[in-house]
């Protein structure tokens, strides 16, 4: 975890970059930032790894003050990715990605090992690319070499320099697809700087909007769009966005409001008797304060029934996904459609029970959308 305490930092000719920084980035979290030219977004960034000093305030990273820590050391333990990649052009693949690991002192097994299985994260043959100069790839082939080199030391924390702005827009758009895909995987804490809105909204678990050296608002993606701070935000969003998002209903105008539940106190045979009674094949789990602890099946309970002395509690399955009422009814149903899902529960952010979205009530939602006009034609 990245936090920054009151943060100022103030040039020799009194001009003054950041006023008063207050922020944190979250463990496993893409923390974006972004605002227009001079708002002070890269200066914030250059400050984890010491390319910067702040004038007044901390960066605490994981609990140690950064300013206790030898910069070379700290450089070491932090990934480094920029816009125009930086790759060594008289070094081969191998050897570019390879840097951190040998100031390491890493064996060359380990490196080697480190490197194919970095080359192969990324869709690059290591047999084919290993070898090869940096003159000898595309510029998209190029930045992968360089987000790979930035994760070769296994570093927790990495910074991303508007990364991906010198490529055409395929090679962007699918690098950003790349990075999404890798972060599942890889789990890093990332700070990624950009000016462009739509990579933002893409990428980010957190934005931070800044503006003139101070933070105008930070939030995740969905909550800016829903909720700009002023109109600063909103101009910068830009007005088409906002329309979008106005037009796409959120999760809680179309979930099933009162899901069947059980506390998990209570027996299979009560269970059964619900499931029996109401028609349905599966149960939430929720107790005394509402709070979702998972699901039993139909399935679950038929294994465990012979035993009397088993409750709910004894057999829950624990939810992988849950969606907020206030998520859009698009990134819901990509959700449930990437982990073919049935249907997915709905929480508040104090993981209480708010309902149920289904397939059967998106589709109905659509119906009422588009409805089917059965003497259409005639």
């Amino acid at each position: 975890m990245i936090i920054f305490e009151h943060i100022q930092k103030q040039y020799s000719d009194g001009f003054i970059a950041l006023k008063d920084i207050n922020l944190t980035c979250g463990n496993g979290e893409i923390t974006v930032l972004i605002g227009p030219s001079g708002c002070g977004k890269t200066t914030t960034m250059k400050l984890i790894n010491r390319l910067i000093n702040p004038t007044k305030g901390k960066v605490i990273i994981d609990g140690e003050d950064i300013s206790t820590i030898n910069q070379i050391e700290l450089r070491r333990r932090i990934g480094y990715v920029i816009q125009h990649i930086g790759l060594f052009p008289h070094m081969d693949i191998a050897t570019n990605v390879a840097v951190v690991p040998r100031l390491l002192k890493w064996d060359k097994q380990r490196i080697d090992k480190r490197v194919d299985e970095l080359l192969n994260m990324v869709g690059l043959e290591p047999e084919t690319y290993r070898n090869r100069y940096p003159s000898e790839l595309s510029g998209g082939q190029q930045q992968r070499i360089g987000v790979i080199r930035a994760l070769a030391a296994e570093p927790s924390l990495i910074l991303m320099d508007e990364p991906f702005s010198a490529l055409d827009p395929i090679s962007r758009e699918q690098l950003q697809e790349e990075l999404i895909r890798l972060q599942k995987e890889i789990k890093k804490s990332i700070v990624f700087v950009t000016h462009d809105m739509d990579e933002a909204l893409k990428i980010a678990d957190k934005i931070v909007l800044m503006k003139d050296g101070n933070i105008v608002q930070q939030a995740s993606p969905e909550e800016i769009l829903r909720h700009p701070a002023n109109d600063f935000v909103k101009n910068f969003i830009g007005k088409k966005r906002l329309q979008q998002v106005a037009k796409v209903p959120s999760v809680k105008e179309i979930m099933v409001r009162k899901p069947i539940t059980i506390s998990p106190k209570r027996g299979l045979a009560e269970a059964m008797k619900i499931m029996e009674s109401k028609e349905v094949d599966t149960l939430l789990i929720v107790n005394d304060e509402d709070e979702l602890q998972g699901y039993i099946s139909i399935f679950d309970v038929l294994n465990e029934f012979e035993d009397e002395s088993k409750r709910v509690k004894d057999i829950i399955q624990k939810f992988e996904h849950v969606v907020n009422p206030n998520m859009l009814l698009t990134e819901a149903i990509n959700l449930i459609n990437e982990n073919n899902a049935s249907y997915i529960p709905v929480v508040n952010d104090q993981n209480k029970l708010r309902g149920l979205l289904t397939r059967g009530s998106i589709v109905g939602h659509l119906s009422d959308v588009y409805p089917f006009n059965n003497n259409r034609g005639a």
